[in-house]
């Protein structure tokens, strides 16, 4: 008996260690593309290779590695501007689990599912992701297919409480009955022989179904893979904080995100309350980044260049930034314009996002809002200034440099133009457009 305990007592140990670990997964904000603003429910293989392409070339030595496919890749007939719900043309195995639609992903033919696709991103040297929804499919219960690994079936494990009430795909999955947790672990399993690196699992945060994220944490563990995790959508639940930082790599501040500037401009207020959530491989996550040609067959919107303004844009890439958001860009990557590739490219910016500290917000005026954050190598301060306000007069924003602890004189240089702005002491105004952003270092002389 001692020994049996001693073994279940060392199986609990390793798979809590595990669930520590998973934190080293996402020491930065994750970075990367996702099918989802551009494509919605329809991406097929050669648009994520291209955009996986694109990324190599471009973005790779910048730190940008995660090639997401998004929402519904199981469905062969899916439509832009929503959702088939009508008569979807689903693939599943013999386990209740969904394939890839080979019309959408021909490499996945013959039962190998998202593998081929995988291998091709992985040797580009980035990695590969995809979305789930939470729970069993309907058409699993249906059929009560068996679970891998268990006497249990599908009818076993499912409950249509708390049923998505936006995709009609899945059940709940009840945590604790027999088969429940196999399942979750048949998934993953699976996954991970595909090779997939990040998993987006949706319809997960609001409402919070911590049974679920419970069985998903302990199922990837089970894997030996790092498979990072995403939670959609959001908000989050506050209540709810402390366990998702437990236990996923990123989870969604806020509902979907499009670009239009009353959405953003919550942010400020959304991040402001989450900033004391944020740990390294623990990053709340501000949604997507509607930037570039999106809607191209989205779940809204028609083709277009996104609706932000450059100052807009601005203000979205330096708010991300100084919070150290995941970057998930949403626009067809060969699409990009030159200005687009230079709010991605930027070393200076992207330094703030993987290696600043105490990131927070300075000061919320009549003028405009202040966030700041350290560089824990140099002692200089990263200094965010925006004018949120809705005239059309661009505003003269003031930080006091006797805040942040600069005495003396200090040189002050603007990142997103890479220009030296000259000196400064006891106080910095920078002129800041409507809707727009400035971000600064502002170093000490010595």
């Amino acid at each position: 008996m001692i020994l049996t305990g001693g073994l279940l007592i060392g199986a609990l140990i390793g798979v809590n260690a595990q669930q520590k670990d998973f934190h080293d997964w996402a020491k930065t904000p994750p970075m990367g593309w996702n099918s989802w603003d551009c494509f919605g429910p329809t991406v097929v293989e050669s648009e994520v290779k291209s955009n996986a392409d694109y990324m190599s070339k471009n973005l790779k030595a910048f730190g940008w590695e995660y090639v997401v496919v998004d929402i519904r890749w199981y469905v062969g007939n899916d439509k832009a501007h929503g959702y088939n719900e009508t008569d979807p043309d689903y693939v599943l195995d013999e386990y209740g689990r969904f394939q890839p639609a080979v019309n959408r992903f021909p490499s996945a033919a013959g039962g190998k599912g998202f593998k081929p696709l995988a291998d091709y991103i992985h040797k580009k040297g980035l990695k590969f992701g995809i979305h789930i929804m939470r729970g069993i499919p309907i058409e699993a219960v249906k059929r009560n297919l068996p679970i891998m690994g268990s006497k249990a079936t599908a009818k076993d494990i499912y409950s249509t409480d708390l049923q998505c009430k936006w995709l009609h795909d899945m059940y709940t999955v009840v945590a604790g009955r027999d088969g429940a947790q196999e399942y979750y672990n048949s998934l993953f399993k699976l996954y991970a022989s595909w090779g997939v690196d990040f998993i987006k699992v949706d319809d997960l945060s609001r409402p919070y179904h911590t049974g679920e994220v419970e069985m998903i944490r302990k199922a990837i563990a089970l894997t030996g893979r790092k498979i990072v995790l995403s939670t959609s959508p959001g908000e989050t639940p506050m209540a709810s904080a402390s366990h998702v930082q437990g236990h996923a790599n990123m989870w969604r501040t806020v509902d979907d995100f499009w670009d239009n500037w009353p959405m953003l401009k919550d942010h400020f207020h959304v991040f402001e309350r989450w900033n004391k959530y944020r740990a390294p491989g623990a990053w709340p996550d501000g949604d997507m980044l509607p930037l570039g040609k999106i809607g191209i067959r989205a779940e809204r919107g028609n083709p277009r260049m996104t609706a932000f303004t450059k100052d807009e844009q601005y203000t979205l890439m330096t708010l991300w930034t100084i919070f150290r958001s995941p970057l998930m860009f949403g626009g067809d990557l060969p699409s990009n314009d030159a200005f687009t590739l230079s709010l991605l490219n930027n070393t200076e910016v992207l330094n703030i996002l993987n290696n600043s500290t105490n990131n927070k917000q300075l000061f919320r005026n009549e003028d405009g809002i202040c966030w700041v954050a350290d560089d824990p190598k140099t002692g200089d301060k990263y200094v965010a200034l925006f004018n949120p306000g809705d005239g059309n007069e661009a505003a003269n924003i003031s930080v006091n440099l006797n805040d942040l602890g600069f005495t003396g004189v200090c040189k002050v240089r603007d990142l997103w133009s890479k220009s030296n702005k000259g000196r400064a002491k006891g106080t910095y105004t920078a002129t800041i457009n409507k809707h727009g952003a400035g971000l600064f270092r502002i170093s000490a002389i010595k």
